[in-house]
């Protein structure tokens, strides 16, 4: 489709591994130019590929079996130029082993040149999830990175919060909503306009939400009676809390029920009260979520949260709109680190709505006091149980004692809480800004699709000369590799002390045959172990070439170091080529 039209991009970027057949084809049409070998078709196609994750779980990476790759690709494996057998090695880890499934992920990644998470926590985590790819490297070493996810202002803020914006963020704002320091401009705002501007999306929202009680097929989960109540209950004057989104499990919708009588406390509080507005979907396959529909419904059913706890039916793009616009708060409860970024809530930021959730996805970075609130990052309990049970009481607690007394301390002269809406204009100011697609898509540009262009334009001049001067590298080093012998080594202790008077020197000569001194480098490693075992790396010091001779470079280390205590130590070597993008290119690593 794309040569139909005459184009040619320079980046292809692979959202989730099932885009990662786009891959193949351009393979195959490197191939049949019969211009270039697949090795060096690869350096191209890597040059001008970006991987973008979104799954936080190893089970979420879509795998298949040898047999149904063979079935829908097998009979095209002539046409691409390649044999089964390298098929195997671009979408598993161990391509003879037939019982691993095919991964469409490590297919996207051996398609591209970066990979990155969709939040600073996500890439941590897809580190971790990919480290098996890169054996000899711990996970925090690996060049994958990330760029948060961020939400289109024009389809998201309310058109009232758009003509404030337009009237005080300046002229500039129009067409560049990644500025952050327009968004100061909300600070300028009279407290009472923007009380006024949430009161008007609430009413709507609740006015919204009767108008669909009013018709009965839509709403036919409760009766007549039912519907009568929630229509007299729903009040645009009352604290208002939403929960809308894809139902999944891990979401965790129903922990907020965990204690019903003490949330039945908190939604009928005689001055203080709370009311939650639920809707979502589940997919069709997932009974889970389905379940959890049904018993968020059966609890508002019941007469003390009738009216109080509502699942609004017929989810739709108007009723998300309605939703992230109207509500005070927006309730996120994700078990953690499952939450890869999440958007729901970037999209109530930029209407003034505080955030409420785990420390997961954007909110790691989002989070900022005086403009929403936070359960923390790491959990307290490995037993799911009891850590549901410790947040559903944080939830309760925080709701008790901060967030509704601040959204009920208004002044009697004026009506208004000074408190609530100075957190409406932090939301603003200090979280919307952060999370526009403007900005979004200038991380891409700037971290990959600018330097990667830059990269593949180079790899390609002059009938692709540099491309093929790489693939010849890596050819002549993957042969050489195992033949390198390691003539003599002074070897650190494993576990050594280091301290300010106490220098660690050590010296390395190692046989290259046919390689060159500057195709390999050295370097010592140090580590720490965490309570759980894990290694994390502390410092990595490279070694200087001091000599070579007939076909032997011996290189030499002293390390000074900048921080004393107990280390493992390790030495490694790998191939260098300033020509390369990073380690994970050409990951080649032998430890001593």
């Amino acid at each position: 489709a794309l040569r139909a039209l005459g184009l040619n991009p320079t980046i292809y970027h692979y959202n989730e591994g099932h885009a990662a057949f786009a891959g193949l084809e351009r393979l195959r049409e490197c191939m049949q130019s019969g211009k270039l070998s697949f090795a060096e078709s690869m350096e191209l196609i890597r040059a001008s590929g970006l991987f973008t994750t979104h799954t936080p779980v190893p089970a979420g990476h879509d795998a298949f079996s040898e047999d149904l790759i063979g079935k829908y690709l097998g009979n095209q494996l002539p046409s691409i130029g390649i044999d089964w057998g390298t098929l195997m090695s671009l979408g598993k880890i161990n391509p003879d082993d037939h019982d691993e499934k095919f991964s469409m992920s490590v297919l996207a990644a051996n398609m591209s040149q970066n990979v990155n998470g969709v939040s600073m926590l996500h890439g941590k985590v897809s580190r971790d999830i990919f480290a098996n790819m890169y054996p000899g490297y711990l996970p925090e070493e690996l060049y994958i990175s990330y760029v948060t996810n961020g939400v289109h202002y024009p389809t998201w803020a309310a058109r009232d919060w758009k003509k404030i914006h337009a009237r005080v963020f300046g002229p500039e704002f129009a067409s560049h909503h990644y500025d952050k320091s327009c968004f100061e401009g909300i600070y300028a705002i009279p407290d009472k306009e923007v009380w006024d501007t949430r009161k008007a999306l609430k009413g709507e929202l609740i006015n919204a939400i009767k108008d669909r009680f009013s018709d009965p097929q839509a709403c036919a989960h409760y009766t007549p009676s039912q519907i009568v109540t929630i229509k007299e209950r729903l009040r645009d004057d009352v604290l208002t809390i939403g929960f809308a989104r894809r139902f999944a499990t891990y979401k965790r919708a129903t922990l907020l029920f965990s204690d019903l009588d003490r949330l039945a406390e908190i939604v009928n509080n005689p001055t203080r009260p709370v009311q939650f507005i639920f809707a979502g979907k589940a997919h069709p396959a997932d009974g889970a979520g389905q379940d959890l529909i049904k018993q968020i419904i059966e609890i508002s059913k019941q007469d003390r949260f009738l009216g109080r706890i509502v699942f609004v039916p017929g989810y739709d793009i108007t009723l998300a709109k309605r939703l992230v616009q109207g509500v005070d708060v927006w309730l996120n409860n994700p078990t953690r680190p499952l939450e890869a970024s999440g958007t729901s809530g970037e999209k109530a930021a930029m209407n003034g709505v505080m955030h409420f959730s785990v420390l997961d996805g954007w909110w790691v970075e989002g989070y900022k006091p005086g403009a929403g609130w936070a359960l923390p990052l790491e959990k307290t309990y490995d037993d799911p149980n009891y850590q549901n049970e410790l947040d559903a009481a944080t939830i309760y607690s925080t709701i008790e004692n901060e967030i509704a007394p601040d959204y009920y301390a208004t002044e009697p002269s004026t009506g208004l809480s000074a408190k609530w809406i100075s957190y409406i204009k932090n939301t603003i100011a200090k979280v919307a800004c952060e999370f526009t697609t403007n900005r979004m898509l200038t991380d891409y540009c700037n971290q990959y699709y600018l330097p990667q262009s830059h990269r593949y334009e180079t790899l390609s001049a002059d009938g692709d000369k540099v491309a093929r001067e790489i693939a010849q590298w890596k050819h002549l080093v993957m042969d050489e590799w195992n033949n390198i012998r390691i003539v003599s080594y002074t070897q650190p202790e494993s576990s050594y002390s280091l301290s300010a008077d106490s220098k660690l020197h050590s010296e390395v000569v190692l046989d290259l045959g046919r390689l060159k001194p500057e195709d390999i480098g050295v370097e010592m490693v140090f580590t720490v172990t965490d309570e759980k075992g894990a290694l994390h790396l502390q410092n990595v010091s490279p070694f200087t070439l001091v000599s070579y001779q007939d076909g032997k470079a011996t290189y030499q280390v002293e390390v000074l170091p900048e921080r004393t205590g107990m280390y493992q130590v390790g030495t490694r070597f790998y191939p260098i080529n300033p020509l390369l993008p990073h380690r994970q290119d050409f990951p080649l690593v032998k430890w001593l």
